[in-house]
């Protein structure tokens, strides 16, 4: 049980985790957008970037779960991508109810101007490797604590 002044200091705002993550969210993608105009990239269209280089080609529904972005918020993003000259999206053969995006050349050599973009936040959020891949440790198991504490959820709209 906890004591009155201890249940009034958690009623604090700058008490509360949810501020820190959102304060975390905000200035991580801050960090990120310089880098990544250098690419060409908004911090979304980076994610989709990310999920094809590892998996290309991927179709629609496989990137919105991996990026647990719903298809109002993706479908955009792909487009933007595609007139970039970064992606091409097409009907799957299999089942036209599908779209599959790949990477066009031009997407698949946008990879290697990429490089310097983990080693630079890595660098400017933890100080060293070793720090980094603690704390990506710690976040990790906290959101494995968290999604079956939340329950399945529906993909975001907002990236």
């Amino acid at each position: 049980m906890s004591t009155p002044g201890r249940a009034d200091e958690a009623l604090l705002l700058d008490n509360q985790l949810c501020v820190l993550v959102y304060r975390l969210h905000r200035g991580i993608t801050d960090l990120y957008r310089p880098l990544l105009a250098e690419l060409g990239l908004t911090y979304p269209q980076y994610l989709v970037m990310l999920s094809l280089w590892e998996s290309d080609p991927s179709t629609v529904s496989r990137l919105g779960h991996r990026l647990d972005l719903d298809s109002g918020t993706l479908s955009p993003l792909l487009k933007r991508l595609e007139s970039a000259g970064l992606v091409r999206r097409t009907r799957a053969r299999a089942d036209e109810r599908s779209v599959e995006v790949s990477l066009t050349d031009e997407g698949r050599a946008l990879r290697s101007r990429a490089r310097h973009v983990p080693a630079a936040v890595a660098a400017a959020l933890a100080g060293s490797e070793d720090d980094y891949w603690t704390t990506r440790e710690l976040l990790t198991a906290l959101l494995d604590r968290l999604e079956p504490a939340a329950g399945p959820t529906a993909p975001s709209s907002a990236p």
